[in-house]
């Protein structure tokens, strides 16, 4: 028979796996998904885009340029992931 504290600490356990597991994807789905919104901004972009980058100047503003640097910021999951499977 297993007891009570057994029972919690196997679910717990699953619980952590299925977390692990559910971070891991939405960490892949970064990437791409910032790429698709620099894309989708680049080509239909608009006033707010032009909001964004008023007035400051800087070779980084509007949100192009902000989605791109999310996507290679966020694209730590997909190194992760070649790595892994190289070895």
């Amino acid at each position: 028979m297993t007891s009570p504290a057994n029972v919690a600490t196997g679910a717990s356990r699953d619980g952590e796996v299925a977390a692990r597991h559910l971070a891991r994807w939405l960490g892949l789905a970064a990437t791409p998904t910032f790429a698709i919104m620099a894309v989708l901004t680049a080509v239909l972009g608009g006033p707010a885009d032009m909001l964004c980058a008023a007035g400051y100047g800087s070779v980084l503003g509007g949100m192009v340029p902000m989605y791109l640097l999310m996507s290679a910021i966020h694209s730590a999951a997909w190194l992760r992931l070649i790595a892994e499977r190289r070895r």
